[in-house]
């Protein structure tokens, strides 16, 4: 088939017209032909016999009448063994090699293959000659890491086929054929190791999808037990600047227990995202004792990129999410930040002169939002198995207002809201999870009662701080007091938790839930103080004693002397 082609009629930054003849479709990809170079670009609106592509790179140079060649396929990214590990751009092009082949400074219009053709792979088949597959249909599988790679029927095959050869135990390079299939119709499809998929198509090539039931486990105190996240589920984590959204990311994904990490860094501070490519190599995950990188694969655009690779970075790690997700996995997808995500749909859709939102927003960003947490889900296998994709977004709105069209569309559709507040990152409060705005809809693996006694005291609490603020610690009375100083207690000694310590850092189910069960305790109790000194007094030691403990691992010794202590505190003050 002839390839179509055009000339370009008019640039505009990354947004390039082109006139041409013949039969494009929306999202197609193609190349501008410029200098010697080939510029990837996507088709975004088709008018007639005029198309509007944004480019994926600077566009210096670019001039009227360049020629523009279109592929006939829609922007992809390849699937199949070698993703874990690596570190993509949102074209899936792996950083580090084109780092090592052209230095620091990437030249334009440069394209690596994202798995290597060279590698060789273990293959073990599972099917047989004569089986009966189809999409997503498990043909054997490879050693990848820690996990079996499952090599699958691609997704894009229709219906039934029956399989005419298959390749027997041995060494393969991906792109060499290890089955063929044939349908009712006599039609053969070669299959491979690795095989394409559009980015912004989900990939439901799966029985059932199943409601979000079961809680994920992040390790994280205050997420676990207030306000927690279900396996298949979708929460953000808005905040403003220096909050912290970053690093509690970092926790989650260093801890949660989940089995494949992928990190979308989409359109985040350069220096954060050096920070996280330093970083991780060097994290020793806490399942296997090996570096975290072996179940991460991290997808980075930053800010200073091109906005639309920025903008389809977010699809990009949300395909390869799902592709693991159809292995059995129970993967977990952090996109930081979804903020510079909209951002980038606000430029495009500034320069295709569309009729602008709230705040030059898209009309349709709602949607957008909506439709990216929607690829989240617990879903049933063709093998019986389940698995889950569950995705965490964080939103930098300006100034900290969650009343801004990015917030507010992301908290229509998500199930559990992690706000952060400025006033505890500053009084370094962390992780700085406002615990009077934040909310879930999942349930936590903790007894709903000795939550629900927690929050009362929290709320509580927070009433009597702002009366003490009008009519100061004298004037308020003893009662109103002790439920100040339990309400500060349950803050410092388990909403609070310490990222950077071996111990109070990883708080499992186990530990929360003997723990939380002593806070509450403490919570219920109703002490007799002679004044408002010896009431404040008991608590700071009593706080001490419990930080202490956070600080010691479960079931040695000292962590149960440290139980006796805190015990022998709270009797001596029944007693006084």
């Amino acid at each position: 088939m002839a390839t179509t082609k055009g000339k370009i009629i008019a640039v505009n930054g990354n947004m390039v017209m082109v006139k041409f003849e013949g039969n494009i479709m929306q999202n197609e990809v193609a190349y501008v032909l410029s200098a010697s170079k080939r510029l990837k670009a996507e088709v975004v609106r088709i008018k007639d016999d005029h198309a509007y592509m944004q480019v994926f790179e600077y566009t210096k140079g670019v001039k009227i009448n360049d020629e523009v060649e279109f592929s006939d396929h829609m922007l992809s990214v390849q699937l199949g063994p070698g993703l874990l590990g690596q570190i993509f751009d949102g074209l899936q092009s792996p950083l580090p090699l084109l780092a090592q082949k052209h230095g620091f400074f990437l030249p334009i219009g440069v394209e690596v293959n994202a798995l290597s053709a060279d590698k060789r792979w273990d293959f073990i088949p599972q099917a047989k000659k004569g089986d009966t597959v189809k999409a997503a249909s498990v043909l054997g599988y490879v050693s990848e890491g820690i996990f079996k790679h499952r090599i699958m029927v691609p997704f894009y095959v229709k219906g039934e086929h029956t399989i005419e050869d298959i390749k027997q135990k041995g060494s393969y390079r991906v792109n060499e054929q290890i089955a063929a299939l044939k349908d009712a119709k006599g039609n053969s499809v070669d299959i491979t190791m690795v095989f394409p998929w559009p980015v912004k198509v989900p990939i439901e090539a799966y029985k059932e999808k199943l409601p979000p039931s079961e809680t994920l486990v992040t390790k994280v105190r205050v997420i676990d037990t207030f306000f927690p996240v279900a396996k298949g589920g979708t929460y953000c984590i808005p905040g403003p600047f220096g909050a912290g959204k970053t690093v509690l990311q970092q926790l989650t994904g260093r801890y949660a227990e989940v089995d494949i990490v992928v990190i979308a860094a989409c359109g985040e501070r350069a220096g954060e995202v050096v920070e996280t490519l330093r970083e991780f190599p060097h994290i020793q995950d806490p399942r296997t004792g090996r570096s975290l990188m072996e179940r991460t694969i991290i997808i980075c655009n930053t800010s200073s990129m091109p906005v639309a690779a920025r903008e389809s970075s977010v699809y990009t790690a949300t395909t390869i999410a799902e592709y693991y997700r159809h292995m059995g996995l129970d993967v977990l997808l952090l996109a930081d930040s979804t903020s510079r995500w909209a951002q980038a749909m606000r430029e495009i859709s500034g320069r295709l002169e569309e009729i602008p939102g709230e705040e030059a927003y898209p009309a349709y960003l709602e949607s957008r939002i909506a439709s990216f947490y929607e690829r989240a889900g617990r879903i049933k296998l063709d093998t019986g198995e389940t698995a889950s994709l569950t995705i965490g977004g964080t939103v930098s709105p300006a100034g900290g207002n969650f009343e801004e069209p990015v917030t507010q569309g992301t908290l229509k559709v998500v199930g559990a809201f992690h706000g952060l507040s400025r006033d505890r990152a500053n009084a370094r409060k962390f992780p700085s999870i406002d615990p009077l705005e934040s909310w879930s809809k999942y349930k936590s693996f903790i007894a709903q009662d000795l939550i629900s006694a927690a929050k009362q005291v929290m709320f509580d609490g927070e009433k009597v701080r702002q009366m003490m603020k009008v009519v100061g610690e004298e004037g308020t009375p003893l009662d109103d007091f002790i439920i100040y100083l339990k309400s500060e207690f349950l803050d410092s000694v388990y909403i609070q938790q310490n990222g950077y310590d071996p111990v109070d850092a990883v708080a499992s189910a186990e530990r929360q839930t003997y723990v939380f069960s002593k806070v509450v305790e403490v919570l219920k109790k109703n002490f007799t103080f002679k004044d408002k000194e010896s009431a404040r007094n008991f608590f700071y030691s009593l706080r001490h004693n419990f930080i202490d403990w956070n600080y010691l691992k479960l079931e040695t010794e000292e962590f149960k002397n440290q139980e006796k202590q805190i015990d022998k505190l709270l009797a001596g003050a029944a007693n006084a």
